[in-house]
């Protein structure tokens, strides 16, 4: 993965403050991925899960929020394939003492702990497959992860 970035030094302009929904369309337009065309397409599918999700650049990657806290991150640094982790955002809390944060009905997630889980993306074929459970999946995370 590599992101062009051109620096008010090289170009010799002052740099324009871009607001953060401009910052992460930025991000992808500049992002040379194998998977951008799915990068995009996934992020859709999450923005469209619930409208109140915001987004930024987080951890140099796309974050999705919830009432200002990260729930959603890509990681982008796989071969052949890309990342989502669902998360509590940056600090540790205290959500799932007796097990996951949920019954993951979509068979997507891949448990790390109680309050993380992964779902792995390949192409564009497993993500048409997937969209459905995907946004699912998303609303539900947003759900149990914010309500406690």
């Amino acid at each position: 993965m590599t992101i062009n970035k051109k620096s008010a030094e090289t170009t010799g302009k002052k740099p324009i403050k871009l607001s953060i929904p401009q910052q992460v369309v930025e991000f992808l337009n500049n992002l040379e991925h194998p998977l951008k065309k799915e990068i995009e397409e996934v992020r859709k599918i999450i923005l469209s899960s619930n409208e109140s999700i915001t987004e930024h650049i987080k951890w140099n990657a796309p974050s999705f929020c919830f009432n200002n806290e990260d729930r959603v991150t890509f990681n982008l640094q796989g071969k052949g394939f890309f990342r989502l982790i669902l998360h509590c955002g940056a600090k540790v809390k205290d959500h799932a003492e007796n097990g996951n944060l949920f019954e993951d009905t979509t068979g997507l997630l891949d448990w790390v702990t109680t309050d993380r889980a992964i779902i792995k993306l390949t192409n564009m074929n497993d993500v048409d497959s997937k969209k459905e459970k995907l946004a699912t999946v998303v609303a539900k995370w947003i759900e149990v992860t914010c309500s406690k």
